[in-house]
Protein backbone atom coordinates (compact mmCIF):
# COMPACT_ATOMS: atom_id res chain seq x y z
CA UNK A 1 0.00 0.00 0.00
CA UNK A 2 1.41 3.60 -0.90
CA UNK A 3 0.95 5.46 1.96
CA UNK A 4 -2.29 5.70 3.90
CA UNK A 5 -5.84 5.93 2.05
CA UNK A 6 -7.35 9.20 2.80
CA UNK A 7 -11.20 8.74 4.50
CA UNK A 8 -14.00 8.60 2.19
CA UNK A 9 -17.83 8.69 3.31
CA UNK A 10 -19.73 7.45 0.56
CA UNK A 11 -23.45 7.38 0.92
CA UNK A 12 -24.82 4.03 1.73
CA UNK A 13 -27.98 2.36 0.26
CA UNK A 14 -31.38 1.41 2.10
CA UNK A 15 -29.51 -2.11 3.09
CA UNK A 16 -26.74 -0.16 4.54
CA UNK A 17 -24.77 -1.58 1.27
CA UNK A 18 -22.47 0.87 -1.48
CA UNK A 19 -20.78 -1.20 -4.58
CA UNK A 20 -17.24 -1.36 -4.79
CA UNK A 21 -15.68 -1.53 -8.33
CA UNK A 22 -12.15 -3.06 -8.51
CA UNK A 23 -9.64 -1.98 -10.74
CA UNK A 24 -5.84 -3.22 -11.41
CA UNK A 25 -3.45 -0.08 -10.27
CA UNK A 26 -1.33 -1.62 -13.30
CA UNK A 27 -3.38 -1.24 -16.31
CA UNK A 28 -6.78 0.13 -15.05
CA UNK A 29 -8.18 -3.37 -15.54
CA UNK A 30 -11.51 -4.38 -13.56
CA UNK A 31 -11.09 -7.38 -11.63
CA UNK A 32 -14.70 -7.56 -9.67
CA UNK A 33 -17.51 -5.86 -8.08
CA UNK A 34 -18.65 -6.12 -5.02
CA UNK A 35 -20.31 -4.37 -2.07
CA UNK A 36 -19.40 -2.96 1.70
CA UNK A 37 -20.85 -1.96 4.67
CA UNK A 38 -19.31 0.94 7.20
CA UNK A 39 -17.91 -2.55 8.69
CA UNK A 40 -15.88 -3.12 5.67
CA UNK A 41 -14.66 -0.08 4.25
CA UNK A 42 -13.07 0.85 7.98
CA UNK A 43 -11.55 -2.94 7.75
CA UNK A 44 -9.94 -1.78 4.69
CA UNK A 45 -8.57 0.95 5.38
CA UNK A 46 -7.39 -0.26 9.00
CA UNK A 47 -5.59 -3.18 7.34
CA UNK A 48 -5.11 -2.32 3.41
CA UNK A 49 -6.28 -4.94 2.05
CA UNK A 50 -9.99 -5.07 0.74
CA UNK A 51 -12.92 -6.26 2.84
CA UNK A 52 -16.53 -6.79 1.93
CA UNK A 53 -20.43 -7.35 3.29
CA UNK A 54 -20.69 -10.98 2.02
CA UNK A 55 -24.61 -10.26 0.95
CA UNK A 56 -25.50 -14.73 0.75
CA UNK A 57 -23.72 -14.97 4.32
CA UNK A 58 -24.31 -11.41 6.22
CA UNK A 59 -21.01 -11.07 7.17
CA UNK A 60 -17.57 -9.14 6.85
CA UNK A 61 -15.38 -11.06 4.27
CA UNK A 62 -12.38 -9.83 3.19
CA UNK A 63 -10.82 -10.79 0.13
CA UNK A 64 -8.66 -14.27 -0.10
CA UNK A 65 -9.66 -14.80 2.76
CA UNK A 66 -9.29 -18.44 1.77
CA UNK A 67 -7.57 -18.82 -1.04
CA UNK A 68 -4.63 -16.47 -0.23
CA UNK A 69 -5.36 -13.94 -3.26
CA UNK A 70 -5.72 -10.64 -1.38
CA UNK A 71 -6.33 -7.46 -3.14
CA UNK A 72 -3.74 -4.92 -1.42
CA UNK A 73 -5.30 -1.47 -1.14
CA UNK A 74 -4.05 1.14 -3.52
CA UNK A 75 -6.41 4.26 -3.16
CA UNK A 76 -9.95 4.82 -2.97
CA UNK A 77 -12.26 6.91 -4.78
CA UNK A 78 -16.09 7.97 -5.06
CA UNK A 79 -18.56 8.78 -8.11
CA UNK A 80 -19.70 11.79 -8.49
CA UNK A 81 -23.14 11.28 -6.41
CA UNK A 82 -21.02 9.26 -3.52
CA UNK A 83 -22.86 6.64 -4.00
CA UNK A 84 -20.73 3.64 -5.35
CA UNK A 85 -16.34 3.19 -4.14
CA UNK A 86 -13.69 2.77 -7.30
CA UNK A 87 -10.83 1.03 -5.22
CA UNK A 88 -7.31 0.74 -6.88
CA UNK A 89 -5.33 -2.44 -6.20
CA UNK A 90 -2.59 -4.57 -6.49
CA UNK A 91 -3.75 -8.10 -6.55
CA UNK A 92 -1.99 -11.25 -5.26
CA UNK A 93 -2.77 -13.51 -7.62
CA UNK A 94 -6.12 -14.21 -9.60
CA UNK A 95 -8.93 -12.43 -8.52
CA UNK A 96 -11.81 -14.61 -9.53
CA UNK A 97 -12.42 -18.11 -7.88
CA UNK A 98 -12.33 -19.68 -11.44
CA UNK A 99 -8.66 -18.80 -11.16
CA UNK A 100 -9.17 -15.97 -14.00
CA UNK A 101 -7.21 -12.61 -13.42
CA UNK A 102 -10.45 -11.18 -13.66
CA UNK A 103 -14.26 -11.98 -12.97
CA UNK A 104 -14.91 -10.65 -16.28
CA UNK A 105 -12.81 -13.14 -18.10
CA UNK A 106 -14.52 -15.38 -20.20
CA UNK A 107 -12.07 -17.74 -21.39
CA UNK A 108 -8.99 -16.40 -19.48
CA UNK A 109 -6.78 -19.06 -17.61
CA UNK A 110 -4.61 -17.50 -14.61
CA UNK A 111 -1.41 -18.99 -16.61
CA UNK A 112 -2.31 -16.50 -19.66
CA UNK A 113 -4.80 -14.79 -21.54
CA UNK A 114 -6.65 -14.82 -24.85
CA UNK A 115 -9.32 -12.92 -24.13
CA UNK A 116 -9.73 -9.50 -25.13
CA UNK A 117 -10.03 -6.83 -22.03
CA UNK A 118 -13.47 -6.36 -20.98
CA UNK A 119 -13.24 -3.39 -18.44
CA UNK A 120 -14.93 -1.38 -20.94
CA UNK A 121 -18.31 -3.84 -20.72
CA UNK A 122 -17.35 -4.32 -17.22
CA UNK A 123 -18.59 -0.35 -16.22
CA UNK A 124 -21.85 -1.70 -16.97
CA UNK A 125 -22.44 -3.39 -13.47
CA UNK A 126 -21.53 0.03 -12.18
CA UNK A 127 -24.15 1.67 -14.30
CA UNK A 128 -26.18 -0.80 -13.45
CA UNK A 129 -25.42 -0.42 -9.48
CA UNK A 130 -26.36 3.27 -10.13
CA UNK A 131 -29.97 2.43 -11.94
CA UNK A 132 -30.58 0.12 -8.86
CA UNK A 133 -29.78 2.86 -6.25
CA UNK A 134 -32.45 5.32 -8.00
CA UNK A 135 -34.89 2.72 -7.55
CA UNK A 136 -34.35 2.25 -4.36
CA UNK A 137 -34.35 5.69 -3.16
CA UNK A 138 -35.92 7.37 -5.64
CA UNK A 139 -34.59 11.03 -5.36
CA UNK A 140 -36.24 13.83 -7.17
CA UNK A 141 -35.12 15.35 -10.27
CA UNK A 142 -33.49 12.20 -11.37
CA UNK A 143 -33.96 11.19 -15.47
CA UNK A 144 -34.36 7.31 -14.02
CA UNK A 145 -36.65 8.18 -11.11
CA UNK A 146 -39.26 9.99 -13.68
CA UNK A 147 -38.82 7.45 -15.87
CA UNK A 148 -39.26 4.38 -12.74
CA UNK A 149 -42.42 6.55 -11.29
CA UNK A 150 -43.74 6.29 -14.77
CA UNK A 151 -44.08 2.42 -14.13
CA UNK A 152 -43.14 -0.37 -17.22
CA UNK A 153 -45.73 1.40 -20.04
CA UNK A 154 -43.67 4.88 -19.73
CA UNK A 155 -40.12 2.21 -20.06
CA UNK A 156 -40.99 0.35 -22.12
CA UNK A 157 -42.11 3.50 -24.23
CA UNK A 158 -38.89 5.05 -24.23
CA UNK A 159 -36.97 1.99 -25.10
CA UNK A 160 -39.29 1.58 -28.46
CA UNK A 161 -38.51 4.93 -28.75
CA UNK A 162 -34.87 4.56 -28.50
CA UNK A 163 -34.86 1.64 -30.70
CA UNK A 164 -36.60 3.77 -33.52
CA UNK A 165 -33.87 6.46 -33.01
CA UNK A 166 -31.09 3.43 -33.46
CA UNK A 167 -33.05 2.48 -37.26
CA UNK A 168 -32.88 5.96 -38.42
CA UNK A 169 -29.14 6.75 -37.20
CA UNK A 170 -28.03 2.98 -38.92
CA UNK A 171 -30.05 4.13 -41.77
CA UNK A 172 -28.04 7.34 -42.30
CA UNK A 173 -24.88 5.71 -41.53
CA UNK A 174 -25.66 3.21 -44.55
CA UNK A 175 -26.09 6.24 -46.85
CA UNK A 176 -23.25 7.78 -45.71
CA UNK A 177 -21.25 4.88 -46.83
CA UNK A 178 -22.84 4.15 -50.05
CA UNK A 179 -22.08 7.82 -50.64
CA UNK A 180 -18.44 7.63 -49.85
CA UNK A 181 -18.82 10.24 -47.14
CA UNK A 182 -17.26 10.09 -44.33
CA UNK A 183 -18.59 8.72 -41.93
CA UNK A 184 -17.17 9.50 -38.36
CA UNK A 185 -20.48 11.63 -37.98
CA UNK A 186 -22.91 8.88 -38.54
CA UNK A 187 -21.27 5.92 -36.95
CA UNK A 188 -21.21 8.34 -33.63
CA UNK A 189 -24.50 9.05 -34.03
CA UNK A 190 -25.21 5.43 -34.14
CA UNK A 191 -23.12 4.86 -31.11
CA UNK A 192 -24.78 7.35 -29.53
CA UNK A 193 -28.31 6.01 -30.07
CA UNK A 194 -27.73 2.16 -29.07
CA UNK A 195 -26.03 3.41 -26.01
CA UNK A 196 -29.86 5.50 -25.15
CA UNK A 197 -31.59 1.93 -25.98
CA UNK A 198 -28.70 0.30 -23.94
CA UNK A 199 -29.46 2.38 -20.68
CA UNK A 200 -33.21 2.75 -21.43
CA UNK A 201 -33.39 -1.37 -21.45
CA UNK A 202 -31.46 -1.44 -18.64
CA UNK A 203 -34.11 0.81 -16.64
CA UNK A 204 -36.98 -1.16 -18.07
CA UNK A 205 -34.98 -4.11 -16.80
CA UNK A 206 -34.76 -2.65 -13.47
CA UNK A 207 -38.46 -1.65 -13.59
CA UNK A 208 -39.34 -5.55 -14.21
CA UNK A 209 -36.90 -6.20 -11.31
CA UNK A 210 -34.58 -8.72 -13.76
CA UNK A 211 -30.84 -8.02 -13.57
CA UNK A 212 -28.79 -7.92 -17.09
CA UNK A 213 -27.31 -10.95 -15.64
CA UNK A 214 -29.97 -13.45 -16.92
CA UNK A 215 -30.00 -11.81 -20.08
CA UNK A 216 -25.93 -12.70 -20.56
CA UNK A 217 -26.65 -16.15 -19.54
CA UNK A 218 -29.47 -16.37 -21.70
CA UNK A 219 -27.14 -14.99 -24.63
CA UNK A 220 -24.78 -17.54 -23.43
CA UNK A 221 -26.87 -20.19 -23.89
CA UNK A 222 -28.31 -19.73 -27.02
CA UNK A 223 -24.56 -19.31 -28.53
CA UNK A 224 -22.55 -21.47 -26.48
CA UNK A 225 -20.32 -23.51 -29.18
Amino acid sequence: MSGPAPAIEPRYGPDGLVPVVVQDEADGRVLMVAYADAEALGATLATGELHFHSRSRGRLWRKGETSGHVLHLVRLDLDCDADAILATVRPHGPTCHRGTRSCFDADESAAGSTTPPTQDFAWLETLWATIERRRAERPAGSYTTSLLDGGVDATARKVTEEATEVLMAAKDDAAAASAGHDRAATSGALAGEAADLLFHTLVLLAERDLEPRAVIETLQRRHAG
